[in-house]
C-alpha cells in the first residue's frame, strides 16, 4: 500500500463524504507557542471518519457479495458507518452491538436502514455471532479497521490534510485498532519530512506494548471515557504500517481528555467525543513536543448526553473549575448564611450542599457541611480555600 491507493479510495469516496473542514485554533496555538488547526472529522457523515473505510471496502466488493448482505460488530461509530455505506450501495447491513449500547447510537445505526441484534457486554463479544452470522449467510464481515481497503478508505483525511495545510510539520491522530492513524501514516510514502503521531488512553493502550514486542499482543483494557480506541490488540494489518511509518504512538490520561473535550466545547466551539479529543490532550500535556504547523485530528463527535455530562463534571474538576470542602461551623440559625454570603462575595457559584449532624468528632450544636463550588479556574480556588481559612472556616 502506498498512497497511490489512497488517491484510488478517494475516487471511490467522491460525492459520497464530506470534505471536512480544518480550523485554525488560535487557543491551542498559543500554548503550544506553534500554528495548530483542527481537522473536524467530528462533522463527518455519521459523525465520524468511519464512513471512508466501511464505503470502500463495500464498494469493492463483488455484486454476488454484497446480494449477501454484509455484517459488523460495533457499539456506535463503525455501525453507523457501514449501515450508511450499505444503504447507499443497496446491500443489507447487520450489526451487532453490545447490551446497554447508547440508544442515541442504536437509533442513528437503524435510522440508516441497518438490523439490529444485541449480545454480551462489550465488542469483542458481539464480534463472536456476527463471525458466526457471516458463515451461516454468507453475509461479508466488515472489520472496523483490519482490512487494506479500510486503511486506504480512511487514509483519505490525510490527503485533506496535505491540501489544507500544505506545510504540516507534525500529525496527531487517535489511535484504537489503528486503521485512521495507519491510513494517514501512508502519507510517509511520499512526505517522510512529515511527523505523525499516534495518541492513545493511558487507560487503554494495546499499542506501546505492541510496538515493543514487536507484534501485536493482547492487552487488558481499563476503565476509559475514550471507548471509541479502547481496543485490546491491534489489528495485524494497521500494526505493520504503524510499526513501519509512524514516528511514535504515545498516551495521555483521562483527566487531560476531559479538558481537551470541554475546551474544545468552549474554546472552538465543537463537539468531539473523548477518543477525538486524544490528540488535543496530547498538546496539552507536552506542548513544547511537537513541530508546527500542527493538525490534530478530531475523528468523531458521537457521545450520549448521559456520558457528555459525567465528562464535563471530570473535565471541569481536572481543570480546577470545582472546589469540593467540608467546612464545620455552628448549627444554629444564620450560621450556613452566613458561609453562604461569604462564598457569595467571592464570586464563588455553589452547586451542591450537605448537612451531616452524625460525625463522632462533632462537638455539641456543631455540624459539617459538605460544600461543591464551581469557581473560575485553579488560582481562584486556591484564593476561596485561603480566604475562606482567614474568616476562621475549619476546613477538612
Amino acid at each position: 500500500m502506498d498512497l497511490n491507493d489512497v488517491r484510488e479510495a478517494r475516487k471511490l469516496l467522491d460525492g459520497v463524504t464530506e470534505l471536512t473542514p480544518m480550523a485554525h485554533s488560535r487557543w491551542l496555538s498559543n500554548i503550544a507557542s506553534t500554528p495548530v488547526y483542527l481537522k473536524a472529522e467530528n462533522l463527518q457523515r455519521t459523525g465520524s471518519f468511519k464512513i471512508r473505510g466501511a464505503y470502500v471496502r463495500i464498494a469493492r466488493l463483488s455484486e454476488e457479495e454484497r446480494a449477501n448482505g454484509v455484517v459488523a460488530a460495533s457499539a456506535g461509530n463503525h455501525a453507523q458507518g457501514v449501515a450508511l455505506a450499505a444503504s447507499m450501495l443497496g446491500t443489507k447491513a447487520t450489526i451487532f452491538m453490545p447490551e446497554g449500547a447508547a440508544l442515541p447510537k442504536v437509533a442513528a445505526t437503524e435510522g440508516y436502514g441497518a438490523d439490529i441484534k444485541f449480545h454480551g457486554s462489550g465488542v469483542t463479544e458481539a464480534l463472536v455471532p456476527a463471525r458466526e452470522f457471516a458463515k451461516e449467510t454468507g453475509a461479508v464481515l466488515i472489520h472496523p479497521f483490519d482490512h487494506e481497503d479500510i486503511l486506504v478508505g480512511q487514509g483519505t483525511v490525510g490527503l485533506e490534510i496535505l491540501e489544507q495545510c500544505p506545510d504540516v510539520k507534525t500529525i496527531l491522530v487517535p489511535v484504537g485498532g489503528g486503521g485512521l492513524a495507519a491510513g494517514i501514516g501512508l502519507l510517509r510514502t511520499e512526505r517522510p519530512d512529515i511527523r505523525i503521531i499516534g495518541v492513545q488512553a493511558e487507560d487503554a493502550a494495546a499499542y506501546p506494548a505492541s510496538l515493543k514486542a514487536g507484534h501485536p499482543i493482547s492487552q487488558a483494557m481499563g476503565l476509559t471515557m475514550a471507548d471509541g480506541i479502547s481496543v485490546a490488540e491491534p489489528g495485524g494489518i494497521p500494526f505493520k504500517v504503524i510499526a513501519d511509518l509512524l514516528d511514535d504512538v504515545i498516551t495521555v490520561s483521562e483527566e487531560t481528555m476531559s479538558r481537551a473535550l470541554i475546551s474544545l466545547l468552549e474554546r472552538a466551539k465543537m463537539l468531539v467525543e473523548p477518543a477525538g479529543t486524544a490528540g488535543v490532550a496530547a498538546i496539552l500535556e507536552k506542548p513544547d513536543a511537537f513541530e508546527g504547523p500542527v493538525v490534530s485530528v478530531l475523528s468523531g463527535g458521537n457521545i450520549d448526553a448521559l456520558v457528555l455530562l459525567d465528562v464535563i463534571r471530570h473535565g471541569l474538576a481536572a481543570a480546577g473549575r470545582f472546589l469540593l470542602f467540608r467546612a464545620r461551623i455552628t448549627d444554629r440559625p444564620g450560621a450556613l448564611m452566613g458561609l453562604l454570603t461569604d462564598l457569595a462575595e467571592m464570586q464563588v457559584n455553589v452547586l451542591n450542599v450537605n448537612h451531616d449532624r452524625a460525625s463522632e468528632s462533632l462537638g455539641v450544636r456543631q455540624v459539617d457541611v459538605d460544600m461543591q463550588v464551581a469557581t473560575r479556574g485553579p488560582q481562584h480556588r486556591a484564593e476561596v480555600r485561603k480566604r475562606l481559612t482567614e474568616l476562621g472556616y475549619e476546613l477538612m
